[in-house]
């Protein structure tokens, strides 16, 4: 039995993310959206810690799922996920990065060229 997603943004999200698979040829969109199909409690829930040991400065790392506060950010990170906690978003900016949703991420960056994932 295929279980479907209830929530229309999340539906919208891994369409649009196939899509751009698609006419990209480019298989991270797929990745992504794979990981988002998967059932909601199955998403990566990743602190700010585990993003500043696995990423290096002006990098652009995506999380499919949420992004939280525990822990230091001491470099400028582009930091792209599903949600964000409100003490996320307060390091991410405050070490001089950017929070952005994988929507704002297809236009930014298409190709998704220099992008790492982390779960």
């Amino acid at each position: 039995m295929k279980l479907t997603k209830t929530n229309p943004k999340i539906t919208e999200i891994i369409g649009n993310l196939k899509e751009k698979s698609y006419q990209e040829d480019v298989s991270i969109w797929k990745d992504i959206a794979k990981r988002l199909e998967r059932s909601r409690r199955r998403y990566a829930e990743v602190n700010i810690s585990k993003i500043n040991r696995h990423s290096s400065p002006d990098e652009t790392i995506i999380v499919p799922g949420k992004i939280l506060g525990s822990g230091e950010l001491d470099h400028k990170v582009n930091v792209v996920a599903l949600t964000f906690s409100k003490k996320a978003e307060e390091k991410i900016d405050a070490a001089g990065g950017k929070c952005l949703g994988i929507s704002e991420i297809l236009d930014e960056n298409p190709k998704g060229n220099k992008i790492r994932i982390i779960e």
